[in-house]
């Protein structure tokens, strides 16, 4: 499912991930977790394809991401992406928001995300007429839509209140058992509770 050969990263010279390898098998949730500066984020951000490590091989779905011809359009049909910051658009529904990241075929799935995740009374609201949590829960909408088969996490909950935080990390924990593959970066402890694994980062290398 995620295959990591000796992963390293270096910025401006100095090299803050040193030989990561690990795999994640298909619908687990992996906790990556340290402090701030740890290098998790990082860390997230090449397994997740949105940065290149500097050295090491990276596969998702049993596939080079070297050798994916049309990163973009697998990123869109296979991974969803959750962030500590919504990244609505604000001028948009919160519906439109949902279509629009929707591939045409998926649009079906929106209905029924929506009653899922507790939301369906907000489609025709805007973004900034919800709260905080709502608007996780509109951008969880948004990762799952597609039904993704990876959704990655960086600090989904950062912004968010325990009790808020606590619905976000079950949601996530619902999608598991549906066979979806979970990964969340976070300081925030409490994902241990749903997490099937731990990965601890001190300093760039697992602890």
């Amino acid at each position: 499912m995620i295959k990591l050969e000796n992963i390293s990263h270096n910025y401006d010279g100095e090299k803050v991930l040193h030989n990561i390898s690990f795999e994640v098998k298909k619908g687990s949730f992996v906790f990556l977790s340290g402090e701030s500066g740890s290098g998790k984020s990082t860390l997230l951000s090449i397994i997740s394809t949105l940065m290149k490590a500097s050295e090491g091989n990276l596969s998702l779905l049993h596939q080079d991401i070297n050798e994916i011809k049309n990163i973009d359009a697998f990123r869109q049909s296979k991974i969803g992406f959750v962030f500590q910051f919504h990244y609505l658009i604000e001028y948009l529904s919160i519906y439109e928001n949902l279509k629009l990241a929707a591939l045409p075929q998926m649009q079906e799935n929106i209905q029924t995300l929506v009653e899922e995740l507790g939301i369906s009374e907000l489609l025709d609201r805007y973004p900034n007429e919800i709260s905080g949590g709502q608007r996780q829960r509109v951008a969880l909408a948004r990762a799952l839509v597609n039904d993704a088969e990876i959704v990655f996490a960086d600090e989904p909950t950062g912004s968010l209140d325990s009790k808020n935080s606590q619905i976000v990390y079950e949601i996530l924990h619902k999608v598991v058992k549906k066979g979806t593959t979970v990964v969340v970066a976070s300081h925030d402890m409490q994902v241990k509770e749903y997490a099937d694994r731990v990965i601890r980062l001190i300093d760039g290398k697992i602890s």
